[in-house]
């Protein structure tokens, strides 16, 4: 290969997620793309599954990509991966680099890369399925063609929402960890039907397609939640008793502190 038009550096779940759906929605063809990644089976895998071609040999991907760089690392092998690309030249070539290594912040970013055109992102678990929710926050260099195709990729994973990067540690406690949160509530919820007596796989069937109905609902209609709430609880009716039940639990304020505290867990990791 002599060009890339995709280079993806990190071959995992995520760079996976987002290489899957570029190829599905044909924003790139395989032969448009290079992958590296350090484990042979990974990288036979992809090459398999995909058709793209991989190597071992992250210059190679940097040198030959004339478009979109996707860094799909994990953070703490960022400083060996920026070491390894320092003399990074493309004459003439303005590339677009995407991050998603959380916790590495763009000014760090623009300097291991030579102030090239950077965006930040924090996706989450659903863009595996095409259902994510990422946050992205520009770097100083770029253009308005840099922003279009990085909302272009992004949106190939699911919804894009703009922040500065000021908000990123605020996004990663609420869109970022937030599915675990969600897992809990659908576990929890599993548990209570099987507490009321329903057998355990139908109560799970239940709260699960109850969850998903109601994020489509409030999507679909605009509709703001507590309208959405005030429309299912009657007088004296079976909602409003459990709705009293979760306020008298605290069930706001502990989601409330959980994205609080996972936003400050953030931040210590970016400091460390």
């Amino acid at each position: 290969m002599t060009t890339a038009k995709f280079g993806l550096i990190g071959g995992g779940v995520m760079g996976e997620a987002l290489l899957s759906r570029l190829l599905e929605q044909k924003i790139y063809q395989p032969s448009e793309i290079l992958v590296s990644d350090p484990q042979q089976q990974r990288r036979d895998f992809l090459a398999r599954e995909y058709g793209v071609e991989v190597t071992t040999d992250n210059r190679l991907v940097v040198t030959t990509t004339t478009e979109a760089l996707l860094l799909a690392v994990k953070p703490q092998i960022f400083d060996t991966i920026a070491s390894e690309l320092a003399d990074w030249q493309v004459g003439g070539k303005t590339i677009l680099v995407i991050s998603i290594m959380a916790g590495v912040p763009l000014q760090k970013l623009e300097a291991a890369f030579r102030s090239r055109p950077m965006v930040r992102v924090m996706p989450n678990a659903p863009a595996t399925v095409g259902a994510g929710m990422s946050a992205i926050a520009l770097g100083k260099h770029i253009q308005p063609e840099h922003q279009e195709l990085a909302t272009r990729i992004l949106r190939s994973v699911g919804k894009v929402v703009e922040v500065p990067e000021t908000l990123m540690d605020a996004v990663t406690g609420l869109s970022g960890s937030g599915p675990g949160y969600v897992a809990i509530l659908i576990e929890s919820l599993t548990d209570g039907g099987v507490c009321a007596g329903l057998p355990r796989a139908i109560a799970y069937q239940l709260a699960l397609q109850t969850v998903l109905g109601t994020a489509v609902m409030l999507q679909k209609s605009g509709m703001h939640p507590a309208e959405l709430k005030d429309r299912v609880t009657s007088p004296g009716g079976t909602t409003i008793a459990g709705i009293a039940e979760l306020e008298s639990l605290g069930f706001r304020s502990a989601l409330i502190e959980a994205v609080m505290a996972a936003k400050e867990r953030s931040q210590e990791l970016g400091n460390s």
